[in-house]
């Protein structure tokens, strides 16, 4: 069996070991795919393997938003998703109907396109929110991945682990399905990429919290071609309600998710409470799509079934000695929100900088206990968010007469929205209700970029209470620089008038970034001196009245909480590390104790 890359002389303690290899990632999803990428970025290189023949033959997860985008962009990988991704004007709407060509009982605009939010999207990121299945997301992990010195194996499925003393990492056993062997690796840290039911999690024992789930679901994907049907029904999400209908308790609620506009398609399925959970032949589903989309002049192609679990689940740690997990690993919910692959890519971006400072020498092992901390409240909250939005939900098909045990009871229920009564009224008051909270989690850009870290790699000692913000945190983003949240875009430019430039583009790129302004020029000097002491990349840049950048729109101004001769220190992963009011005489001593604290460097 060849060896990859790092590999170590064979002696006695390597009896058996057939790969050597620096990181080994298993799971070839957005998780396992992001951090091969985003490790590659900072020289590293491994062995990233998959269970499966190929990638993501189902396009699970679609929506991808900003914040994710953002971490893309830091490797330029976002501009192959905006060529084959679907751009935010076919996300323009949420519909619920009784047929996708019939009667429509509602919509909402949804994914940044309500006219009231659109400047809440365009102000936050200098990304744009795509619809990209994972069948096409996953291939462009992958090429970057091993175009950059990873390499794959497919039809690979984990065995085991065993966590080596002295700091000697781990040796994981693995299956080759091609040749029907297990062959042993060697690697630095194991990552357990391997999705919902993973079982480098389950090895770990870390417990997980686990709350009621609320069924399952059956995705059939199939082509259809309803391009005729798209001009007054422009969106990505259909949800389909037949109270009028008599149905199978296998399949009972519906909502068509569009694929690729506007001829392929995912109908996900939602049985009945007592719906045994299998899965059906395509001829017992067929009837039920048919009636979901509403116009038998379709012809209708089912090209797969399968089903999934609808899990309120999280780790309650992401981490054990030398392994580390990640994605959906450690946080399994329902789409709602289109949070997960999201998620996963960005707990990919938290976790890379961290390997690689450690790997090089530059942190201290401890910085890589930060990434459990920091990111298992991101995770939890996700998992909260998502199926307290599925319920929401359920309260519409409620409002709708759809949980009523038969057609005429439902039919009841439903003909109250038309009455001119007081509970007719009130049905009504409670649909818009409804609708309101979905509309504000559609548009919960607070919960994609709000989120605040407290770790060792945030160095918050000498600042003061965190900021407090008036309007909703799920629903809004709240740009600052309060160590621990996400850098504030802000778009900048050249006094000789050039092409703007984010202030996320000149941080990341697997460096640490500082910004200054008008008298602080020793920022920069004491930058140099310490990047250079510590060995740590370290970027500076002065924004202002004729600095390095011109702060275009006088945006950063607004949002840098600081005096002009101030600094804002960020992470390698966008983040605010530290900040400081203004340039002080022991400014370089002070950045040096920082950055030795944020890389747990004693």
């Amino acid at each position: 069996m060849a060896q990859t890359n790092g590999v170590n002389g064979a002696g006695h303690d390597d009896e058996g070991i057939e790969v050597f290899t620096d990181y080994l990632i298993v799971g070839t999803g957005p998780a396992g795919g992001a951090l091969a990428s985003f490790l590659t970025q900072h020289g590293l290189t491994g062995l990233i393997v998959s269970q499966d023949p190929g990638n993501a033959d189902t396009p699970r997860a679609h929506i991808t938003n900003m914040a994710a985008l953002d971490c893309l962009r830091d490797i330029g990988v976002d501009r192959d998703c905006y060529i084959i991704g679907t751009s935010g004007d076919s996300m323009v709407h949420t519909r619920w109907s009784n047929s996708f060509a019939g009667e429509e009982y509602a919509r909402i605009y949804s994914w940044g396109n309500d006219p009231k939010r659109k400047g809440d999207y365009e102000l936050a990121s200098p990304s744009d929110p795509l619809d990209l299945p994972q069948t096409l997301l996953e291939p462009l992990l992958i090429r970057y991945a091993t175009l950059n010195g990873f390499k794959s194996r497919w039809d690979t499925t984990f065995v085991s682990y065993v966590q080596e003393p002295e700091g000697k990492g781990v040796t994981t056993t693995l299956h080759d399905k091609v040749s029907g062997r297990d062959f042993k690796v060697r690697s630095k840290f194991l990552f357990g990429a391997d999705g919902a039911r993973s079982p480098i999690m389950r090895q770990t024992g870390i417990p997980m919290i686990k709350r009621p789930g609320q069924g399952f679901a059956i995705n059939i994907l199939m082509e259809a071609d309803m391009s005729h049907l798209m001009e007054n029904r422009m969106g990505n999400l259909h949800w389909l309600l037949t109270p009028d209908k008599e149905h199978p308790d296998f399949a009972w609620i519906g909502c068509i998710r569009m694929v690729k506009p506007w001829f392929e398609w995912l109908c996900i399925i939602f049985p009945t409470a007592e719906a045994e959970r299998k899965v059906r032949t395509p001829e017992e589903y067929m009837q039920r799509v048919r009636e979901f989309i509403g116009d038998d002049s379709i012809e209708v192609k089912i090209k797969g079934i399968s089903t999934w679990m609808i899990n309120e689940t999280a780790a309650e740690a992401y981490s054990k000695g030398d392994v580390f997990c990640l994605g959906d690993a450690v946080h399994r919910h329902p789409p709602n929100h289109g949070l997960g692959s999201n998620t996963c890519i960005q707990d990919a971006h938290n976790l890379a900088w961290k390997v690689a400072m450690v790997h090089k020498g530059l942190a201290g092992r401890e910085l890589l206990d930060s990434f459990s901390i920091e990111r298992q409240p991101v995770g939890l909250d996700v998992v909260t968010q998502a199926n307290a939005s599925l319920r929401n939900h359920k309260k519409i098909w409620e409002v709708l007469g759809n949980l009523e045990p038969t057609v005429e009871k439902r039919m009841e229920a439903f003909n109250i929205l038309k009455e001119d009564s007081e509970r007719g009224r009130k049905r009504r008051q409670d649909l818009e209700a409804c609708l309101r909270l979905i509309n504000r989690e559609e548009h919960g850009l607070g919960i994609e970029m709000n989120q605040r870290y407290t770790s060792s790699a945030v160095y918050k000692s000498d600042q003061g209470a965190m900021p407090t913000f008036a309007t909703d945190p799920l629903e809004h983003y709240h740009p600052t620089t309060y160590p621990g949240a996400r850098l504030p875009h802000v778009w900048l430019s050249n006094t000789v008038p050039s092409k703007a430039i984010s202030t996320l583009d000149l941080a990341g790129k697997a460096s640490f970034c500082l910004f200054t302004g008008i008298g602080g020029q020793g920022w920069k000097d004491a930058a140099a001196k310490v990047s250079a002491e510590l060995g740590i990349p370290l970027a500076a840049y002065s924004i202002g009245w004729r600095q390095d950048y011109e702060d275009r729109y006088l945006d950063w101004v607004k949002v840098r909480d600081v005096e002009e001769s101030g600094c804002v220190l960020v992470r390698p992963d966008y983040f605010v590390a530290w900040r400081c009011q203004k340039w002080e005489q022991d400014g370089e001593n002070k950045l040096r104790t920082v950055l030795k604290s944020i890389l747990s460097r004693g």
